[in-house]
């Protein structure tokens, strides 16, 4: 499944530089949590544990539930006037707010 969801060499780049700033061992998660203005929001943080829901590609790691919401996304790493940000493309998504960081399905 997390074949389906692709990854810039930016966003791996971002995500390898982030990651040797951290403990050995150490992974990078995306997951998708209700919240947000929208109704659901992305989250990225850094974990040391591998769920048994948890799919795996290299050091990042993505539940089963968030990975279904994420299949056919991009995931890219952008520099824009407002700051760095991990950016996702979403086909899933019907519409987001003004921010970009929550969204509806």
């Amino acid at each position: 499944m997390i074949k389906e969801i692709k990854f810039t060499d930016k966003a791996i780049k971002q995500i390898n530089n982030l990651l040797s700033q951290k403990d050995p061992g150490s992974f990078f998660r995306i997951a998708i949590k209700g919240g947000g203005c929208s109704g659901f929001q992305y989250e990225f943080t850094f974990d040391k544990k591998l769920s048994a829901d948890d799919l795996k590609h290299e050091n990042i790691l993505i539940d089963k539930t968030s990975a279904d919401l994420l299949k056919g996304s991009e995931v890219d790493f952008v520099s824009e006037l407002i700051g760095d940000q991990f950016k996702i493309s979403n086909p899933q998504s019907k519409s987001s707010c003004g921010c970009g960081v929550s969204f509806s399905i």
